[in-house]
């Protein structure tokens, strides 16, 4: 709690101070003429005057280390270990590797779809190790990096991007729709915002079974638009769930620019609104992002309350592979951003420490190429599902009429059997 009251700006902590020195002196007060509304803490004025937005600064943007790896003088070093800090550094090269190699496969019509993490991954990995495995997380479709930090297999990544036999999903998912019911994470929706309603439900149920847990519920900037993410943020605060709302406001909702998206201080000027305590953390340094959820996964937990963090970053990579951002951004644009970005950052810290030089990058740069192109190789060999489980996991006992779709579907395929890729596929039954 108290990190967490070190890292909020001077005028959200004089405020709360003001709040708290009007409740203590309250009961001297009373003859004071007050509005009585329910729903507001006012005083009554005389002068007629609009709030303006632009008249106030600014939320200030949290952060320890600066663009060079340099610990900021006064910023709070969370003193992490070499073995950590190399975890974090690796798992962000690994999946920069893994997005390049599957963007590619994509373009050769290898896989249907895909979406790269460029220039985010320190918003992953920042949050990712500052929760428990235990806590759930419902992500957008940008979080990839979430799931490698709690074990999520380069095979288990590459058999969902192919949808083949040994996909979790059964192949029934778009590529980089991941799930892991052993990793705690809910498995993605396309659709924008549905995961935050669902994320503020999951995290009453663990209120109410005094689990000392929360749950992570990762969105973006264009999302927080939805009608969804308004309802979450109110049910979330008037409920008084353990959730930390994480907005990765990465600059664009596909091809719309923030400043076509809001005319307010982006996404955290909306937490006081709803009631939450909220902070704004530079999603490029690392350090920062995992004292800023680590202190919000403490408030969660302990006072039973949500927490808004707008991490802020850029989105280096197109949105997807069905987007071209040349289209509507500039070169020179990317560029100017792609030094900020977080792995710079953390090498350029672990270079300072001694614990990372030229030779040991070529030699890890080899040895994560190796390990994708195997755990690529794998799964582009492994058969599709059987067309059986089209049908399946829907209900616990298949009712008849699904029963006889199914036999449907057999029999036509067997009648014509040359139309169709059964080679590729477990055979069926």
């Amino acid at each position: 709690m108290a990190l967490l009251r070190r890292l909020l700006s001077p005028r959200i902590t004089q405020i709360i101070g003001c709040q708290a020195k009007q409740l203590s002196t309250s009961s001297k007060c009373q003859n004071v003429d007050r509005p009585q509304f329910p729903g507001s803490r006012s005083e009554y004025s005389t002068k007629l005057e609009f709030i303006k937005p632009d008249d106030f600064k600014g939320i200030p943007v949290y952060r320890v280390m600066n663009a060079k790896g340099e610990i900021i003088p006064g910023g709070l070093d969370p003193k992490l270990d070499e073995a950590t800090v190399r975890k974090m550094y690796q798992s962000m090269t690994l999946l920069n590797t893994m997005d390049r190699i599957l963007y590619e496969s994509q373009r050769q019509g290898r896989i249907s779809f895909y979406m790269t993490n460029y220039g985010e991954e320190g918003t992953h990995i920042g949050s990712a190790a500052a929760c428990d495995p235990q806590d759930v997380v419902f992500g957008q479709y940008r979080e990839a990096g979430v799931m490698m930090w709690r074990g999520f297999t380069l095979d288990q990544f590459m058999n969902q991007c192919y949808g083949n036999c040994e996909d979790l999903g059964k192949g029934r998912q778009m590529p980089v729709h991941y799930g892991s019911k052993d990793l705690n994470f809910v498995t993605i929706s396309s659709t924008l915002a549905t995961q935050m309603p669902q994320a503020a439900g999951s995290a009453y149920a663990l209120k109410r079974g005094d689990k000392k847990l929360c749950v992570i519920c990762y969105f973006g900037e264009g999302a927080a638009s939805e009608g969804d993410a308004h309802a979450a943020f109110n049910f979330a605060a008037t409920l008084e769930c353990p959730i930390i709302f994480f907005c990765r406001n990465n600059g664009y909702a596909i091809s719309t620019p923030t400043s076509d998206q809001y005319r307010g201080d982006g996404i955290a000027s909306r937490g006081a609104g709803y009631g939450m305590d909220t902070i704004r953390v530079d999603g490029n340094d690392v350090f920062g992002v995992y004292n800023a959820t680590k202190a919000a996964r403490e408030m969660c937990v302990k006072e039973n309350r949500p927490v808004l963090i707008e991490a802020m970053t850029y989105r280096i990579g197109h949105h997807s592979t069905s987007d071209d951002s040349s289209v509507y951004r500039k070169k020179g644009e990317i560029l100017s951003w792609d030094d900020q970005s977080p792995i710079h950052r953390l090498r350029n810290y672990m270079e300072i420490q001694g614990w990372w030089d030229d030779e040991q990058e070529s030699a890890w740069k080899e040895k994560s190429k190796k390990k994708v192109m195997e755990a690529f190789a794998r799964a582009e060999k492994r058969k599709k599902p059987n067309p059986e489980m089209l049908f399946t996991d829907v209900y616990d006992e298949m009712p008849p009429r699904i029963q006889k779709q199914m036999e449907s579907m057999k029999s036509h395929c067997t009648q014509y059997k040359e139309h169709y890729p059964f080679d590729d596929h477990v055979p069926m039954t």
